[in-house]
């Protein structure tokens, strides 16, 4: 009778501990929230960012990516030479990796998708990144060279970018709903309107992912979003779209409220050749007038950070030029009576319909009207601005995000609508183009964006934030958004 109770007492404390054991251990399945589903799932036949968000790294890899920090890391090549001229890369691939259908990936797949993004038939997005390229050829089955135009010092970034990933030719037509990459993980479920689930590749060629599955949940109303945290129906919102509803999770410590920063870039833009603005006293007037700590307060809820110049402040050369131009009413009235316009002029002010546009658009109206500068506020849908504002060049002021990653070089080219012609700027590119250097590349995108700022191209107001909310056992998600991505690769729920 003692043995058997002793036998009972033994499984019961063996029971025990296991159900403790398995009660502990940590989840590895994650449900994270979107606010829109891809129109697909091919990023190299497609513009929007929700397809980025899904597969970017997780679904399908490139030669190169990009970290955390809008740094480029080796990827599916895992190292590289670039010859004098700058003009020649050469990549040696890693090699054992397999698409996820069980097909060898080598440099042969390296030329049949940089040939198609950059062939007469490519429906890709970005076309416009692989124009430099001269010819791609495999030296040998984990060697490719690619051989350039010109030197175009971009070209490692370029080639990180979700558009230059790598397909197969066995599964390139198909990739828009059964996509086949490299990546760590493999899509196994989209219920459309509803969801997308993934699954750990058990075949992937690197460091395997801590998650067995993730699953995206799209989740659109702002309400909702709010709701499915509280409820724990979604784990994680990398991109939580109401900043006004993130102090309820600031104060709750089941929560990580995580700010970072994006592409976004956001700016009063200027038409630089537009009378009065062609004079840069009357730009820095403006820019000594706006209240742009107001801005970030009023119109997004505190969310935001302070820039002085086109470049996102989570970028390695990043320089902080914020403060160059104070709010000084004083300074600003003094620039315009230099200018001759001491009793102000008039000016349009036309918004596109995004809540930050439309909102910042009141307080900078009222700030510029303290000196003088009365501006007529004119709203307009996403269409009209791009006819009439983007491609007409027919505005004085705007307001909008630049959100395509390091993208300061638009301001090196003539027909843009920002239409600032300056020589010095465009050598400064021509320069930067030219070169892969490291510290070179740096030192010349700070000059870059310390000579937008002397010339107050444009009203440099804030980079919009990443307002992530997410369970607060989780690691690993990107606090910024340096591409358009939920990069799983490195995400885990801790004990």
């Amino acid at each position: 009778m003692i043995k058997t109770a002793l036998k009972w007492t033994a499984a019961l404390s063996i029971a025990t501990s296991l159900l403790a054991s398995s009660a502990l251990a940590a989840r590895t399945d994650l449900i994270v929230g979107v606010r829109l589903e891809p129109p697909h799932l091919d990023p190299t036949a497609g513009a929007a960012a929700a397809i980025d968000e899904v597969v970017y790294a997780n679904i399908f890899e490139g030669l190169t990516r990009i970290d955390e920090t809008g740094a480029v890391k080796p990827a599916l090549a895992r190292s590289w030479t670039i010859s004098d001229d700058g003009k020649t890369y050469t990549f040696t691939l890693h090699q054992g990796v397999k698409f996820h259908d069980g097909t060898d990936f080598d440099a042969k797949d390296v030329v049949f998708s940089l040939d198609r993004a950059r062939g007469e038939e490519s429906i890709n997005a970005q076309k416009a990144l692989f124009e430099p390229i001269e010819t791609v050829t495999a030296k040998d089955a984990h060697t490719v060279v690619i051989t350039l135009k010109r030197p175009t010092g971009n070209m490692l970034f370029n080639l990180g970018w979700g558009d230059a990933v790598m397909v197969a030719p066995e599964s390139a037509e198909t990739n828009k709903t059964k996509p086949v990459g490299t990546g760590p993980f493999k899509l196994t479920k989209w219920t459309k309107g509803d969801s997308l689930s993934l699954t750990k590749s058990d075949t992937y060629w690197g460091e395997p992912a801590k998650l067995d599955k993730a699953t995206f949940k799209i989740v659109g109303d702002a309400t909702a979003q709010l709701s499915s945290l509280l409820a724990g129906d979604v784990d994680a919102f990398p991109i939580f779209s109401a900043p006004e509803m993130l102090p309820q999770f600031e104060a709750d410590d089941r929560f990580a409220v995580v700010i970072g920063t994006t592409e976004g870039e956001t700016v009063l833009a200027t038409n630089n050749a537009q009378k009065p603005f062609d004079d840069v006293r009357v730009r820095k007037a403006m820019a000594h007038a706006i209240n742009r700590q107001s801005i970030i307060d009023g119109a997004m809820f505190g969310y935001g950070t302070l820039i002085g110049s086109h470049f996102a402040p989570h970028h390695p050369a990043y320089i902080d030029l914020s403060a160059v131009y104070d709010y000084d009413l004083d300074k600003a009235k003094a620039l315009l009576k230099e200018a001759g316009l001491e009793k102000g002029f008039k000016a349009r002010l036309h918004l596109p319909p995004t809540d930050y546009a439309r909102r910042s658009g009141l307080i900078i109206a009222s700030d510029l009207k303290k000196i003088g500068i009365e501006l007529e506020i004119i709203n307009v849908e996403w269409g009209q601005w791009l006819k009439q504002v983007f491609k007409g060049k027919d505005y004085d002021l705007t307001i909008v995000s630049h959100t395509e990653p390091m993208d300061i070089n638009i301001y090196a080219r003539d027909d843009y609508y920002f239409q600032y012609k300056d020589t010095d700027f465009k050598a400064i590119i021509t320069a930067l183009n030219a070169t892969s250097d490291e510290a070179k590349r740096t030192e010349l995108l700070q000059k870059a964006q310390v000579k937008l700022n002397e010339d107050a191209v444009n009203g440099f107001l804030f980079q919009l934030a990443k307002t992530g909310v997410w369970n607060a056992k989780i690691k690993g998600l990107w606090a910024n958004a340096p591409v358009q991505a939920t990069d799983l690769t490195k995400v885990e729920w801790m004990d």
